[in-house]
């Protein structure tokens, strides 16, 4: 078939898909649109960035003070011990508004225990119970919360002692609900001897059953108060 040199340049140009692409992208290369597409991807980025700090705005926010809590231990003997962990650090934090998704981590230094008596501080903090120059924290972080009552929870948690750690219970109660300051109250009670405390102290009889007291004052410092189940 034989074309004339008219009808070659009468014919109509027609695009591929991929010709009108190349075409439509080599237009987005102009320093205008080059410059809106910047700007565009910035702003999005930025988005991103911000929304987890805007999330976190969601979820109510604590803070522990020290110098209004406590943390305390007793076991029944023959001779009374007795004491507080001087030393410490608890961290009560939320994932959502909902109560039960809080998590509490607490870290004592065994060092720090004090029960009025050189002797048996001494003696605690001996490789027979706490062994703080191998294991220097105490340490308990919640996995799961239940609410109990209006004002109480199940909190279970890993408990590590000795450098054994195993689940244990804390009972918590709250003294308030959405309110700026408040307080827990708790006892978490183990048996000594599944952590390997299993030695004495001569001249005087031990029970195996520990008793640990929290009291924990918080203040609210951000984010809304948590909601309680009714």
């Amino acid at each position: 078939m034989i074309v004339s040199e008219k009808s070659e340049r009468a014919r109509p140009t027609v695009l591929t898909a991929n010709e009108n692409w190349t075409r439509r992208g080599n237009d987005r290369c102009r320093p205008s649109t080059l410059i809106r597409c910047v700007l565009a991807s910035t702003a999005c980025l930025m988005a991103f960035l911000a929304s987890p700090r805007a999330s976190s705005a969601q979820v109510p926010t604590y803070e522990v003070t020290p110098e209004e809590s406590t943390i305390q231990f007793g076991v029944d003997s023959s001779v009374s011990i007795k004491g507080v962990f001087e030393k410490w650090n608890a961290r009560v934090t939320f994932s959502s508004r909902d109560v039960r998704s809080a998590a509490i981590d607490i870290e004592i230094e065994a060092d720090s225990v004090n029960t009025g008596s050189h002797t048996k501080d001494n003696k605690l903090r001996s490789k027979d119970f706490f062994n703080v120059k191998e294991s220097p924290l105490i340490t308990f972080k919640s996995t799961k919360i239940v609410q109990t009552g209006p004002y109480t929870f199940d909190i279970e948690g890993n408990f590590t002692i000795r450098g054994v750690t195993k689940t244990e219970k804390l009972t918590l109660t709250s003294d308030s609900k959405g309110t700026p300051t408040g307080s827990l109250d708790g006892t978490m009670a183990f048996d000594r001897k599944e952590y390997g405390m299993t030695s004495g102290i001569p001249f005087i009889k031990i029970a195996n059953r520990v008793e640990v007291n929290v009291r924990l004052k918080w203040k609210q410092t951000g984010g809304p108060p948590p909601v309680f189940e009714q």
